[in-house]
């Protein structure tokens, strides 16, 4: 019988019909890709969509009752308290925003002009920033802005004061720890961006007659300022959930929307109130990240 089929094979030059379909089975048995990903996936929705939809959910219940309502959402928008609040988080991610692209934008495109040394050197200057703790440079703010900090005995000492002046414990205090963290978010997609930039077009540009602020200003900052919006809009959800520089240098007199639902949560049982601001921060950080990737695929 051994015989027979491999002379059977021999003169077809493939193995019998049978043979074949007893090899197809193994073959079919090898578990695909997906499979594989199937528990991530299931972590990933346990662990972070699940609580996102039970948010979402509480946020539109009464505490007392039960019921399903919008109250919570008409409490938001008709509050005193907690719309300013949502509002002035807002408006301090947009000054952080901009003053980020003041400095960052300038400081990466010096960098581009360094060596390749300086380069490294620069770049080894701003990464080592993220080794220090975000809790420690908030509080060292405090050394340097307080009243009887660096800068304002520097002033008095000079006469250019009398007084110290309060930069800590209002929007002003917040906002310079802020760009502080968050200078360096910007810098890096900015510095990457603009090395991207082909070198040659600086030569054909001066080539062509064109002056240094004529190539900047028509060549390099168009082709460089889809990255800055990315970053702008980056920055700008980045700061959105700031809470430990709000709290101390801010001194509780600058609340945002993290520290209002700090309060909620923890000294006051609105724990539907607290998830309906949540999902409207959610909204608007969803909205900002939708933006952000479609300057991103512009880039």
């Amino acid at each position: 019988m051994t015989n027979q089929t491999q002379t059977s094979r021999t003169a077809s030059g493939r193995y019998p019909a049978g043979a074949a379909r007893a090899v197809r089975p193994a073959a079919r048995r090898q578990p695909s890709g997906f499979v594989w990903v199937l528990p991530l996936l299931l972590l990933v929705g346990f662990v972070f969509n699940l609580p996102l939809l039970m948010t979402a959910a509480s946020s539109l219940l009464d505490q007392k009752t039960g019921a399903v309502t919008v109250a919570n959402f008409q409490e938001v928008a008709a509050s005193k308290v907690y719309l300013p609040v949502v509002w002035r988080t807002i408006r301090i991610a947009l000054v952080v925003s901009f003053a980020c692209a003041l400095i960052g934008y300038p400081l990466a495109y010096w960098m581009t002009g360094l060596s390749r040394r300086g380069q490294t050197v620069a770049l080894a200057i701003i990464v080592t920033s993220f080794w220090v703790s975000i809790l420690v440079r908030t509080y060292a703010w405090i050394v340097v802005l307080g009243n009887s900090g660096i800068v304002n005995r520097f002033l008095m000492s000079t006469g250019l004061t009398e007084k110290p002046v309060e930069f800590l414990y209002n929007e002003l205090g917040v906002a310079i720890g802020m760009i502080n963290v968050l200078l360096p978010f910007m810098l890096l997609p900015l510095f990457a961006a603009m090395l991207q930039v082909d070198p040659r077009l600086r030569q054909i540009a001066y080539t062509m007659g064109a002056s240094s602020f004529q190539f900047f200003w028509r060549v390099f900052f168009p082709l460089t300022l889809p990255a800055l919006g990315a970053t702008f809009i980056l920055i700008s959800i980045l700061s959105l959930g700031f809470y430990i520089t709000p709290a101390i240098l801010g001194g509780g007199k600058v609340p945002l929307i993290a520290n209002m639902l700090d309060i909620l949560i923890n000294q006051f049982p609105r724990w539907n109130l607290a998830a309906a601001i949540s999902l409207v921060l959610l909204v608007l950080t969803v909205g900002l990240f939708v933006a952000y990737q479609r300057l991103r695929r512009v880039e």
